[in-house]
This record gives C-alpha cells, structure tokens and sequence, in this order.
C-alpha cells in the first residue's frame, strides 16, 4: 500500500481544504510530521484511517457515522470531506468520504441532516481518466477490507502505530500475537483444517458410538432371547469401550452352543413322549372296542326281552290286516254309496236354501209348479222396458237443463269481465304506446354514445399506453446508459489487456525458445537472459476472454440501443393518439360515457318487450271483443232450447209415473220382478235335483248289501269298520315288518362270537383308559412347546449372533478410522501426548512466521542498539499453557535470554520499531500478503539519546531500498534538522493548515 495524495476539508482542526503530497514526501523515503500539541499531527493520520474505514481509531469517533468529526472552525456551507489517492494490490484507487452533515436549509430557516456518502474510483491507465466502481459504504468497506487484509485496528496497529503503540505488538499475548498474524498471513486454512479434523473426529465418534450401541442393542436383545440358559455374565461396557465387540462375541458363541445343547435334549424328551402317546391310545382302542361289544349284547338281551314283552299285541296287528284285505273288495260299494248320500245331502241342503227365498204360496209347490210361476214374471218383466227408455231419456233432459244454467251462469261471469276489461282499454292503451316511444328515444340514444364511448376508451387506452411507454424509455435509457458504460469499460479492459500483453509479449515469446534453435525474433541460437513472465503479465487467452466480453458488451449495447428507439416510437405514437390529456382524466370521461350509455341500453332494451305488450293488449281486446259476442249469440240459442226440454220433460213424467206402480223407479219395479223370475228358477231346478239324488242313494245301498254278504260281514256296516285307509294300512304293515326285522337283528347279534366272548369277560375301564391317553397327550404338548421354544430360542440367538458377526466387520473399519482421525485431530489440536509443546496447528504455521519476523526484525535491532540486542522466537510453555508465539531478547553483553518487558523505555521503543518493519518486511516477501509501502512512527523519539537517534534513523532511511516510506509524527526538535521533508500543522484561531516541504527544498 502507498499513498499519494491527501485533501482534507472541514475534518477535525482543519476549517479549510488542505491538500497533503505523499508522493513528494516519499521521495526521500523519510519524512517528518511535526507541529504544536493540538495542531492536528494526529488528525492527518485520523483521515487517512477514515478515507480506508470510514472511521477513526478509539474514542475519537464519537457516535454514528461520524458527525463528530467535523470542524467547528469550517464555514456553514463547507461540507466535510476527506479524499485519499492510494497504490494498493497493483491499483490505482481514490476514496472520497463524507460524514454526516447537518447544513442550512436552501430554504427557509433551520437545519436538516444529509446523509453519509462514500465514492470509490479507480485510475484506468490505458484511458487516462477514474472510472466509479461504488458509492455503497458496504461495497466499499468490503473492497478495501479484502483489498488490505487488516481491519481498522490492525491497520493502525502495524501501519499508523499512533501514541507510542510500538510496544503494544511487543508486550502482547501469545493470543493477542495469533489474531494479528493469522490476519496478516492468512492463516485460516489451517484453523479450517484443525476444524475439519475436529469435525471428522466427533462425526467419526458418533458413527462409533451409533455402531456399538446398535451391537449393544442387538447383544441385549441375545440376552433376552437366551433367558437364564447361558451362566456367563452378560456384557457390561458402554459404547465408545475398545473391548465391546470382542466381548459381545464371546457371549454370543457360548449362547449358541447352550443353546443347541438345550434344543438337543427337548428333542430328545418329545420324541419319548411321543412313543408314550402311541402306547395309550393303542390301550383305549382295545378298551373302547371291548365295551363297544359288551354294550352291543346288552342291547340285544334287552330287545329280544320287548319283542316277548308285545307279543300279543303282534298277533292282534296281524288280525285286524287280515280283516282289512277281506273288506278291500267291499271298498267300491261303500264309497259308491257315500259319494250318492253326499250328493243327495247337497242337492237336499240346495233346495231348502232356494225355497227360503220364495214368496209366501209356494211351500208345498213342486218342481213344475215352481217353473210355471217364474215363466210368468219373466213376461211381465218383458213389458217394462219402453218405461226404461223413456227413465233414461228423462235423466239425460234433466242433465241437459243443468249444463243449460251452467252455460248461462259462464257467459255471464264473461259479459261482466268483458265489459270491465273493454271499459279501460283506452287509457292501457294510450300507456303502453308511450312506453313503446320512450323505449325507442332510449335506444336512438345508446347508438349516439356509444359512438362517443368507442373514441373515449381508444384515447384512455392510448393514455395509458403513453404513460406505460413513458415508464419503459425511462427504464430503457438508463439500461442503455449502462450497457454503454459496460461496453465501454469492457473495450477499455480489453484494450489494457492487450496493453500489458504487448508490454510482455517479450517473455511470451522467450517461453518458446528451445537451447540450440533460431530465435523467432533475433535469429540468435544462443539465448543468455530470456525474458522470464511475471505475475502480472496477461496470455493470449485472457486477452481473447476480455475481447470475447466487449464484443457481448456491445451487442447488449446494440440490442437496448434498439429496443430504446422502437419504445421512444411506440411513445410518440401513442402520445400523437392520447393527446397531452392526463390518463386518469380521459378514464374518468370514459367511465361516465359508458354509465350513460349503459343507462340508455337498459332502458333501450325494454323496446321489445313494450312492443309486444302493446301488441299483446290489441289482442286480448279482439278476442273479448269476440267472447262478448259469441256469449250474447249462445244467450238467446239457450232460451229457445230451454223451452223444448221443459215440454218434453213433462211428457216423460206422466209415462213413468203409470209404470213405476208402488216402487220408486222403473229400474226399482224391473230389478223386483228380475229377482223373483230368478229365484223361481233356482227353486224348480234344485227340487228336480233333489228327487234325482234320492232315487241314486236307494241304488247304491242295495249294492252295498250285496257286496258285504258276499265278502262275510254280517252288515255293510260291520264290513266299512274293518276297512282300512292308506295311512292305517302303511302305519300297521310298516309295525309288523319292524317286528319282523328286530327280531332278525336280536337273533344276528346274539349270534355272534366276538360279542359274546366279550360279554364274558369282565367290565371295561373307558375313563381310566381315557385319562392316560389324556396324560400323554398333556406331556407330548408339553415336549413339543418346551421344544419349539429352544428351537426358536436358538433360531434367534443364531440371527442376534450373526447381526453381531455382521456389525463386528463393519465397525472395525469405523473404529479403525476413528482412532486414525483421533489422533490427527489431537495432534493438530494440541491435545495429542504425541504433541510435546501442546502446540496447535495454526499456532505452529505463526510461530514459523514469527520466527521469521523475530529474524528480519532483528537486523534492524542490531544497528540500533550497536549489536547488543537480538530477537528471538521462543515456543516453550509458560506453565500449563501451551507454546508457540513467545518473544525474548538476547542480550549479547550479558550473553542471556530475557523476556522484552525487562528493555527500557527506548529500549522498548526501538526493539518494538525492528518488529514492526520486520512484520512489514515478512508481510511483503509473504506470497498473497499486503505491501506496506507507507508506514507512520507517532512518538517514541524523545527517550532515545543522541546516538541512538542517529542509529534508529539510518536504519529507517535505510528503508528507500525496499522502495518503502516512513512518517515520523514527533516534537524532537533535531528531527527538523535531521529530516528534511516535512509536512508541518500550523494552528491558527480559524483552524490549522498544513505546509508542506520536500527532501530538495
């Protein structure tokens, strides 16, 4: 990092913008900073801290963004602001800063607040000119933090080192040390890797203790299925322990062989019980057979005991079947002679019913007298049957005269409702035609707007157009603005690429030289010094890269340029359309155009409806027009046909009145001498059936007789006793044959050996023969269950032991990485016994750094102190800490190692100054590091003697051959004659100024 130039404006003492030259002062490679206590030394190096940070060091910044920085000295219009022209990473950058500011209102009275700004710009060399790369403090802040590697407190700790804070590195803790040089080194990736190895190490536990507690889960659940077979102790380790596994096998085979021994003897137990069973289930088969047989013979004895028992009652049964054959041949004659009394006894039942019925004088009549008297009612009937037409044709007049006065009681509900209706038709009329006009104004009315509506929603659209249009060239133009600038700063990336490419084209093309071939450029075949590439130097692909981005570059230009024209087109087209009218304006006309157009076509469209009221009402009126006719016309038709009814109804009347007699009606006199003919009838037919049936019933006994005599019955009624029905018949024959077939079964049974000699012997004991088989059974289930179990006990002790097996294997691979990871973990942690120091992994990468500080520090500290003192770097404990980051001063007058805290005052100055240019040395060899070009010392001069002075001097002017600068802010005066570049602060009453003096002057 170098500075070149410093304006400062309205910042702290300084009321006026002052303008510091870096370059000039660092021409000599020494400058002083001096002037009057408070004029403001500290404040110069305060601005170049807040140009990089946007703050100041400690409690000088106040509160906020530093609104407390301003000058009270600067004028009320004069803005606070502080710009910085700097070199850092290989870039030219400018930071310009501005704290917040409470100015006077432009207009009115009072204050108001502007808010901070920060510009950052970049110098493009190839075109001359700053390019803006940010105005966001964030983006800036970030820039410049990555840009230097140090945050604002390490930055004024090795850079500005304000108010004799040299020592502060010196006297620091090891931990204090660490922080500033992992940032300064950049140290990270090795605090990641004592990270990732702390990682790996808890992830490679986990996995461990996840492996162990599932194969400890898994010997639980052996245990469980074992029970109290195995008489070795389970397990006890928790998981984590080394001997887990190797334990967990041990058990699991001794649970397998007790297991199979046990398996082994319940086998052995079901297959004795099983022969057992075997045994006492032949015995009761022999058991239950023998009393099967003694049961049987028993029962036969006891049959053959009944069957002597009903003997008599067997004989009996034979007689009364040998009747029944006997009667079998009177069977006809005697149903013959039931079914010719049952038919008498209906025909007899038949005639009494029907001459109940009769009228009285006809008790003792018979059959053809009975005849006669309903052929006689039968011809009187004949004759009333003009009376019956001239009945109905007397109810159809009546029916007639009804619907006469119906039709007159209609006609006159009409002529009314005719008449009342007629009455208004004028003034309805006169209504509905109105309605019809006013209709068609409304719908003359909606075609007018809607005309207008139409040209009002085409404005209001293009209105809206226009506005939109308007919005889209705003966007547009600045996105064309920005492909612009992203075009140009991409044609002037690439244009500095080819640049430096050019400038370097040399090693570009020394890197193809072979020993022994022609040069390309010379024609030499010797090549002494070949240009060697540099960091810097650019290859032909990034150069083709930055080539390829400006041609996209500028086809994104072209493509917006383009689109920014056709939008601009379609604005001027929509503003030509739309006029200078507001939108909102044009949409509120619109919107009251279509309320009253959408009023017009409600009422427009009731035109259709008025029409066909109004045609509707004209023909309601014809037709009651009509109706009142056609029911005057039927009025004077009825009366007419009212008078012809009335004569023939009394005509009528007079015939039936001679006809009826005693009874109602015509039909009523009809129906009783229908009813009388009627039951004559039925009373002569039933008296000839009933002399019929009598004269049969005579027949059939004289051929009963016969037939019982011929069969041996006294009587016919003895010979029906004996008869016998097909159910008596079955009932008795199926008897006398289970007789017949019992006896059969006695007699087989009792002849058979086995059951008799079974009989012989003694009784048999069933449940004592049950109960044994019972017994065996009980201890078969028995065997079998207890072998079941140790059959599924050892199944599942095999499965658990084999998942044991399995987890085994796969956990020794984890194990094995674990202790791998462990112990890599341990000794990049400090932790390890294998870790002597107890030094961490960062740690020990910064103590290699220090060490290399402590050794270019020491160069300088040789000179200053005329070669008594050197630094070293120590990496012993101090007690039960841990080693690494520990500083001691060797005094070669003494020839003894000290701790630095032992130094004097300037003493500690000039060995704390060795460090830090040592630090600053180291950080610029350092690949990837900050050069620190431009360093300022505050303070510290005034306790060196005169010799010491010049020492310390010479060591820092000997810094012009690293190209390196140095400030020296001090009151010693012999500096001012020492140091001849200067940068003085003057303090006045309106605020201090800067003078400024180079190395020549």
């Amino acid at each position: 990092m170098r500075l070149h130039r410093l304006r400062i404006t309205a910042f702290g003492p300084f009321g006026a913008s002052q303008d510091i030259d870096f370059d000039e002062l660092s021409a000599a490679g020494l400058f002083l900073l001096h002037g009057p206590t408070g004029a403001g030394k500290t404040s110069v190096l305060d601005a170049v801290c807040y140009a990089l940070y946007g703050s100041v060091p400690g409690a000088r910044q106040g509160s906020g963004q530093g609104a407390s920085l301003r000058s009270d000295h600067a004028a009320p219009g004069t803005r606070t602001e502080v710009t910085l022209d700097l070199t850092v990473a290989g870039r030219r950058l400018e930071l310009t800063r501005q704290p917040p500011w409470e100015r006077p209102k432009k207009r009115g009275t009072g204050t108001t607040l502007d808010k901070a700004q920060s510009w950052l710009r970049e110098y493009d060399a190839a075109a001359g000119t700053w390019k803006d790369l940010s105005r966001s403090h964030q983006e800036i802040g970030e820039e410049i933090s990555q840009l230097l590697g140090m945050s604002k407190e390490q930055f004024c700790q090795v850079v500005l080192l304000p108010q004799g804070d040299f020592a502060r590195f010196l006297r620091a803790d090891a931990e204090a040390r660490g922080k500033l040089l992992g940032r300064l080194f950049d140290t990270r990736r090795f605090a990641a890797a004592e990270q990732r190895l702390a990682e790996q190490r808890r992830a490679a536990e986990s996995e461990v203790r996840a492996a162990d507690a599932e194969l400890l889960a898994d010997a639980h659940r052996m245990q469980q299925a074992a029970g109290d077979i195995v008489e070795l102790p389970a397990p006890d380790a928790e998981p984590g322990d080394p001997g887990l596994a190797d334990a967990v096998l041990t058990w699991s085979a001794v649970a397998r062989s007790t297991a199979r021994e046990r398996l082994t003897v319940a086998h052995l137990a079901l297959t004795a019980a099983d022969t057992d069973r075997t045994r006492t289930q032949a015995d009761l088969a022999g058991v239950q057979e023998t009393h099967r047989l003694q049961r049987r013979f028993a029962e036969a004895r006891e049959r053959a005991a009944r069957l002597d028992e009903r003997a008599d009652e067997h004989r009996r049964n034979q007689e009364r079947m040998e009747r029944g054959r006997k009667a079998e041949a009177v069977a006809p004659a005697l149903a013959l002679r039931e079914a010719a009394e049952s038919e008498h006894r209906r025909a007899a039942s038949e005639e009494a019913r029907t001459r109940a019925v009769l009228p009285d004088g006809f008790d003792g009549a018979g059959a053809a007298g009975l005849a006669a008297a309903a052929r006689k009612a039968t011809e009187e009937l004949g004759g009333l049957e003009s009376a019956r037409r001239a009945e109905r044709r007397l109810t159809e007049l009546a029916e007639q005269r009804r619907e006469l006065d119906r039709e007159e009681r209609t006609d006159d509900e009409l002529l009314q409702d005719a008449a009342s209706w007629l009455d208004g038709w004028d003034r309805r009329r006169a209504a509905l035609q109105e309605d019809v006009e006013s209709a068609q104004d409304a719908a003359t009315r909606a075609e007018h707007l809607a005309g207008q509506l139409d040209g009002a929603q085409q404005k209001s659209e293009a209105a809206r157009r226009r506005d939109r249009l308007a919005r889209e060239v705003a966007e547009a133009g600045a996105l064309a603005l920005r492909t612009r600038e992203e075009a140009a700063a991409a044609h002037e990336h690439w244009l500095a690429l080819k640049e430096r490419r050019l400038n370097g084209i040399a090693a570009e093309l020394a890197a193809q030289l072979v020993p022994g071939e022609q040069c390309a450029v010379c024609g030499s075949t010797e090549h002494p010094e070949p240009m060697r590439k540099t960091a810097e130097h650019v290859g032909r692909d990034a150069e083709e890269s930055a080539l390829a981005a400006h041609r996209r570059a500028e086809d994104a230009r072209t493509a917006q340029e383009s689109h920014l024209a056709a939008v601009r087109e379609s604005l001027a087209a929509a503003t030509a359309a739309a006029g200078e009218t507001p939108a909102q304006e044009l949409a509120e006309a619109a919107e009251e155009l279509r309320a009253r157009h959408a009023e017009a076509r409600g009422l427009a469209s009731g035109l259709h409806a008025a029409r066909e009221a109004l045609l509707q009402a004209e023909r309601e009126h014809d037709r009651r027009l009509a109706a009142q006719q056609e029911a005057t016309r039927r009025a004077v038709a009825r009366a007419t046909l009212r008078e012809t009814v009335d004569r023939e109804q009394g005509l009528l009347e007079r015939e039936l009145t001679h006809a009826r007699g005693a009874e109602t009606s015509v039909g009523a006199r009809a129906a009783q001498l229908q009813r009388r003919a009627a039951r004559l009838t039925a009373a002569a037919d039933a008296a000839r059936t009933a002399d019929d049936t009598a004269q049969r019933l005579k027949d059939a006994d004289a051929r009963l007789a016969d037939a019982a005599f011929r069969a041996g019955f006294d009587t016919p009624e003895a010979a029906g006793a004996a008869l016998l029905d097909d159910a008596e018949h079955r009932d008795l024959q199926h008897r006398l044959d289970a007789r017949q077939s019992e006896e059969a079964a006695v007699r087989s049974v009792l002849a058979e050996d086995d059951t008799a000699a079974a009989a012989a012997r003694p009784p048999a004991d069933v449940p004592a023969a049950l109960h044994a088989v019972e017994t065996a059974d009980r201890r078969v289930r028995e065997a079998a269950s207890a072998r079941d179990d140790a059959a599924r006990r050892c199944t599942e002790i095999d499965r658990l032991s084999e998942r044991c097996s399995v987890a085994v294997r796969r956990l020794a691979p984890l194990r094995a990485r674990y202790d791998r990871v462990a112990r890599m973990a341990g000794l990049a942690a400090g932790t390890s016994a294998d870790n002597e120091r107890k030094m961490r992994l960062e740690s020990y990468v910064l103590a290699a750094r220090l060490e290399q500080v402590a050794a270019a520090a020491t160069a300088r500290l040789a000179r200053m102190s005329s070669g008594r003192y050197t630094l070293v770097h120590s990496d012993d404990r101090t007690g039960r800490g841990r080693s690494g980051l520990g500083l001691h001063v060797v005094d070669a007058w003494t020839g003894r190692e000290r701790d630095t805290a032992t130094l004097s005052g300037g003493e500690t100055f000039f060995a704390s100054l060795a460090l830090a240019l040592g630090l600053a040395d180291v950080v610029t060899d350092e690949a990837g590091g900050v050069r620190l070009d431009t360093l300022f010392i505050d303070e510290g001069f005034g306790s060196l003697d005169d010799q010491t002075l010049d020492e310390v001097l010479d060591v820092l002017d000997s810094l012009r051959e690293r190209d390196r600068s140095v400030g020296i802010v001090s009151h010693v005066a012999d500096l001012r004659r020492r140091v001849h570049a200067q940068l003085e602060v003057v303090k006045g009453r309106s605020g201090s100024v800067v003078r400024q003096r180079g190395a020549s002057d």
